[in-house]
């Protein structure tokens, strides 16, 4: 398992990322939020660093293993998930809630399992990843994880981490873990922790109806948009983003005002 941390103080702050991405995702909130909590940002099993998962792996083994890393971390941790990661991160929550002090979840769903077109749809991406390989399907894809206004500099590097990231088995483990997921049948009404959720205004992936209906069925949840922003907010506005992730940790970890 491959990590990238940052920080030497401060309760943990464990970074889950999207679908088509890595540990290289959180580059920004590794620079600047571990002026305050020590970041660990994974690169997911079957995914850039980290090894390829054996058999079957489903969004069970995907929370359990992160929840062996917070484990090996002090045994407690705020999480951040973004997209597929803030669906892991939920599931985390729900199965091992003695272990998630708060969640940070960004342009998340309740998972593709909602709509057996969305689960289709999920499940035929590891065929066209297997088909064109990643740098076709990053460039295919990059562009609509930023808003239409973002920087070309950001657009590149959102492809070149999906493409330096991607390869099979590890992409299929995660498509079908998506496309098997429903979380508000179970997992939301069983999450304890207090929740921010945050999606970019401009988000065309995740959108801000899926984002918002997450914390119907969360006890305590607050939904924050974030403006200029597409679905990868964290990136394309990280000042911002992590103005709002500062603001809860605050309240949810007592943070202090500045470091």
């Amino acid at each position: 398992m491959h990590v990238e941390e940052a920080g030497d103080g401060g309760p943990v702050l464990l970074c889950l990322h999207g679908i088509g991405s890595s540990s290289a995702a959180f580059a920004p909130q590794l620079a600047t939020l571990s002026r305050y909590v020590r970041v660990v940002a994974w690169d997911a099993p079957g995914y850039a660093k980290s090894a390829d998962p054996v058999g079957p792996f489903t969004l069970d083994d995907f929370a359990d293993t992160a929840a062996a890393l917070i484990r090996q971390r002090g045994g407690r941790a705020h999480v951040l998930g973004v997209s597929w990661g803030g669906v892991i991160a939920l599931r985390l929550a729900a199965r091992h809630p003695e272990l998630v002090s708060s969640l940070i979840v960004a342009a998340s769903s309740a998972g593709s399992g909602t709509d057996p077109a969305k689960a289709e749809a999920m499940r035929a991406r590891a065929d066209e990843l297997a088909e064109v390989g990643p740098r076709a399907f990053a460039e295919r894809r990059g562009p609509r994880l930023v808003s239409d206004a973002a920087p070309e500099a950001l657009v590149q590097r959102v492809t070149d981490t999906m493409a330096d990231s991607l390869r099979l088995p590890g992409y299929r483990c995660s498509t079908e873990s998506m496309a098997a997921t429903d979380l508000r049948i179970a997992d939301l009404s069983a999450v304890t922790a207090p929740a921010l959720v945050l999606c970019g205004d401009q988000d065309r992936v995740t959108g801000i109806e899926a984002s918002q209906l997450l914390t119907a069925d969360l006890h305590s949840s607050v939904f924050v948009i974030v403006k200029d922003a597409g679905h990868l907010a964290n990136q394309e506005q990280s000042e911002a983003f992590d103005a709002w992730v500062l603001a809860h940790l605050r309240i949810s970890a007592g943070i202090a005002e500045s470091c």
